[in-house]
């Protein structure tokens, strides 16, 4: 009687600490995907709310026969998240001196998904003695 009783008492014991290691396990689980669905988020708002820092561009210049600066670019998008359009780069046209001859905007209508890339291509009349141009992104659509 004494074994039957000893023995039912230990398979409860085990039994218990099973369950009680497993619920603990599956609560574990739950928070850390709880954490991660969160920093996803603050990840998403962050990309959202600073375009800025998570594009970049490219480009060079060259003329063509009619006199034109024709400029072709690329726009980076180094989010993780979110993907940008409608993105809006600045061209400032400089002399060989360094002077600021023109500046003109071209909005790129295009989506550019996380990790991705788009290309664009301009022609511009410029002022006699532009030499170089440089590329800024002012703002991007998400």
């Amino acid at each position: 009687m004494k074994s039957t009783s000893l023995i039912s008492l230990s398979v409860f014991l085990i039994l218990l600490i099973t369950q009680t290691a497993c619920n603990n396990e599956h609560q574990y689980d739950i928070n850390t995907t709880d954490k991660y669905e969160k920093s996803k988020v603050s990840l998403t708002e962050t990309e959202q709310k600073y375009p800025l820092k998570f594009l970049s561009v490219r480009g060079q210049k060259k003329k063509n026969l009619f006199g034109q600066i024709v400029v072709k670019g690329t726009i980076y998008n180094n989010a993780k998240m979110v993907s940008y359009k409608d993105v809006d780069v600045k061209l400032s046209f400089y002399s060989k001196t360094g002077a600021l001859l023109e500046e003109d905007n071209n909005v790129v209508y295009e989506t550019i998904s996380p990790g991705g890339s788009k290309t664009f291509k301009s022609k511009f009349f410029t002022p006699k003695g532009t030499d170089s141009v440089a590329f800024k992104i002012e703002r991007a659509k998400y």
